[in-house]
Formats: C-alpha cells, structure tokens, sequence
C-alpha cells in the first residue's frame, strides 16, 4: 500500500455530495452575465472554469479505467507512459485550455448540472465496488500535467483528486452576486 493514508469512503462519499450541492448551487445562483465574466487567474469565463471543475470528475472516471490496465503491465511501462506524458505536458496545457472553452459550449449552465450530478453518481457507484485491494493498486503519474498529480498514484488517490482539483478551481470563480 502506499504511504499515504488508506481511503476513508464515507468521507469520499460526502466530498461528492458537497460537490454537488454546491456546484448546483453555483449554477442556479449565477446570472448569464457572470457566468460569462472573467474569472481570476485563469484565462477562462466562470461558465468555462465550472466546465474544466466538472471535466476534472469526467477525466477520473477514464483514468480509473487507465489505472486498472496499467497496474497489471510491468512497473517500466508505466514510467516510460508517465515521462512520454509529462514531455508533452507544454501542449497538453494548451489542449487542456482550449477544450475547457469548447467543452462549455455543449455542456454549457443549461447542461453542467445534471452531467455532474450523472458522473458523481457513477463515481459513487464505482467507489462502493471497488475492494480494498483494488483501491491499492496504482500506476506512475506525469505530475508536470496537474499540481494533484504524483509521481506514483493509486486508485484511492484518483478518488480523492477531482475534490482537490475542484475545491482549488473554486477559489478562482468570480461569480459575483446572485441572479435576481
């Protein structure tokens, strides 16, 4: 097992719900005009960035997939995978953006909410099967791709990403005062 601490599903499970009321939340409070104003330190809208927090719950549901591949192969496989990743990080941040910002334009305030409801419900559904021995089984990780990404990542630590990752986006919104 690694050397971070074991998964705590219950407080998982809470992390997806407060998730979810509060990225409901986000979307039923926010007017058009915000939801299309400048958020801070990102070049993104409001509405882009909630995308990018929700694609970040879409992304673990593939890499959980990944991971369970991967861990069976031989531990090279993996490094070599995560070194090709992180050299290619540079595009993978332009790719990163530009699909945020064509993302929003399908699943946009109108569409967001109930994808993030379906996703959470899936990662929830996963995390109930998952055995404990499944939950220790990891796979290298390019971390030039995400601040929350580790050289070495086991499918507890997929689990507990997205929340990282949401909760860091969040600071970033700025989407002002609610609609009338």
């Amino acid at each position: 097992m690694d050397e971070r601490s074991p998964l705590d599903r219950q407080a998982v499970s809470a992390e997806l719900e407060r998730v979810r009321a509060d990225f409901r939340h986000l979307l039923t409070r926010s007017s058009i005009t915000n939801l299309r104003g400048p958020t801070a330190e990102t070049r993104w809208t409001n509405e882009q960035l909630l995308f990018h927090m929700l694609f970040g719950y879409m992304l673990i549901r593939v890499l959980l997939r990944l991971l369970g591949v991967f861990a069976r192969l031989p531990r090279a496989v993996g490094r070599t995978f995560a070194r090709l990743l992180n050299a290619a990080a540079r595009p993978f941040h332009v790719i990163n953006y530009v699909s945020s910002v064509a993302g929003a334009l399908f699943y946009n305030h109108r569409r967001m909410g109930a994808k993030m409801d379906s996703t959470l419900a899936a990662l929830q559904r996963r995390l109930d099967q998952d055995s404990d021995a499944s939950l220790a089984r990891g796979m290298p990780f390019p971390p030039r791709w995400d601040p929350f990404f580790h050289d070495w990542m086991t499918r507890a630590d997929l689990y507990r990403y997205p929340t990282q990752h949401y909760d860091f986006h969040r600071t970033q919104l700025t989407l002002g005062p609610a609609r009338d």
